[in-house]
């Protein structure tokens, strides 16, 4: 086991990543931004350095200062989180090169899963259901033009190597394709260094359902259920929940097992999550995150795992705890992020300071955060502060508790979206578990 790991991350997550480490009896380095010189990951860890200025490209992703800060306090280890350096496969490669073992797949799963298009090629070969679409990604709008007439209109343009909704257009017609085409190019390339797009078929309604694995480096991989992450605004998860209501046993048990049987052939190892859309009974795969997602605790509530500490058990060489037959679903768990914006503003990121906050608690509830009385919440990075979790025996009893620890939980000085959450959990489709990725903006927003 590591006895030393430093936490390439910041907020929660890190926070989070600390906890697991401190009940493992594994000391860690917390590495934080000049903003960030107060924050409770920097005083929860053994050690802590400072990386950069306020900027996130010259400290949280400035791989030379982190790979310094963790040859220098002699880390075993770099846990990544999630965001940020977490499916950097030239980050991963460098901790490779220095011994140092990077808490997550190998860089060459990064490369290869990572990048959407090859690994929609990679799951077609293993026999995963993919979106309809060419597999190659383009530069090149006339060239993308033709191949998109074969899907036929509307259709999605993606970045290929991108995520969190950027890189990614709506075609409703061939006359819009070459300067939608051109624009999300762009702005691939501005966010993640590539301008490669790729298209596939675009859905009407469908639920976005998310596969949660593990392997070990024995070449065992197990599956921790479905996460339904349909509740969506502007294409980012705002509200999780497992299981899915539209997900039965037979449908889990066989969509896990396809998943995993195409993850161990392709040998990869530690914490994945297979993302799907699904609609009229169907799944089709649309990327592989590899690192630990933000909504990993809703599984870990329904499993009784804990994910976090089974990577870095997974990472030190070490056999899964479990295998596919001791996983047991039990309860209904749901997830709230909470940001730090405000919604009467277009949902406006807001930055300053808390004068005060009220956690939620009582049976059942579980809140991951970072901040507390006096904590500055700075402008620079992703404005989520705190995730709050509630499980209960059935799906409408979870769904009360989540909205009773939403009214608790109060925080002073900053605005946040607690109050639309509470509206999203209360509106007819989401209480029937009849919603796809399109109802908040098409029910709750158009009301507003």
């Amino acid at each position: 086991m590591f006895n030393k790991v430093l936490i390439a991350n910041r907020g929660e997550i890190a926070v989070r990543v600390i906890r697991a480490c401190k009940e493992m009896g594994i000391d860690t380095v917390a590495i934080y931004s000049e903003a960030d010189r107060d924050a409770l990951h920097v005083r929860m860890a053994e050690e802590a350095v400072c990386i950069g200025p306020p900027n996130a490209g010259q400290s949280y992703l400035n791989m030379s200062n982190i790979l310094s800060a963790a040859v220098q306090r002699d880390v075993d280890a770099i846990h990544p989180g999630f965001g940020f350096l977490s499916e950097n496969s030239e980050f991963a490669h460098m901790c490779e090169e220095v011994g140092i073992k990077f808490i997550g797949p190998s860089s060459d799963s990064i490369a290869r899963l990572g990048n959407k298009s090859l690994a929609k090629q990679l799951m077609v070969k293993h026999g995963v259901p993919v979106i309809p679409g060419p597999d190659q990604g383009f530069t090149d709008p006339d060239l993308a033009l033709k191949e998109g007439k074969k899907i036929g209109f509307p259709l999605l343009i993606k970045a290929v190597a991108g995520g969190g909704g950027r890189g990614i257009r709506l075609i409703e017609n061939e006359r819009a394709f070459v300067p939608s085409f051109q624009e999300a190019s762009h702005e691939a390339n501005m966010a993640f260094g590539d301008p490669h797009l790729y298209l596939e078929k675009y859905f009407e309604n469908p639920k976005h359902i998310e596969i949660q694995v593990i392997a070990d480096e024995h070449g065992n991989c197990i599956h921790l259920g479905e996460r339904d992450c349909s509740s969506q605004r502007r294409k980012q998860k705002v509200v999780e929940e497992t299981p899915s209501p539209a997900i039965d046993e037979d449908k889990r048990k066989s969509i896990g097992n396809r998943v995993t049987q195409a993850l161990k052939q392709l040998k990869y190892t530690n914490a994945g999550t297979v993302e799907f859309l699904y609609e009229n009974g169907h799944f089709y795969f649309m990327e592989m995150n590899t690192r630990i997602q933000v909504e990993h605790p809703i599984t870990e509530v329904t499993t009784s795992t804990d994910i976090i500490k089974e990577q870095i058990r997974v990472a030190a060489g070490e056999k899964l705890s479990w295998k596919q037959n001791q996983i047991h679903w039990k309860n209904h768990a749901i997830e709230c992020r909470i940001n730090a914006e405000d919604p009467d503003q277009n949902f406006m990121p807001f930055a300053g300071k808390v004068h005060n906050v009220v956690f939620p608690s009582g049976p059942g509830i579980r809140v991951d955060s970072g901040i507390f009385p006096g904590a500055e919440i700075p402008p620079y990075y992703d404005s989520m502060v705190a995730k709050v979790i509630a499980y209960d025996n059935t799906r409408k009893q979870a769904i009360a508790r989540m909205i009773r620890a939403l009214e608790e939980f109060s925080v002073e000085g900053i605005k946040t979206n607690k109050e639309f959450l509470i509206r999203i959990l209360s509106s007819d489709s989401f209480l029937k578990g009849d919603y796809s990725i399109n109802f908040i903006e098409n029910e709750l927003l158009q009301k507003a």
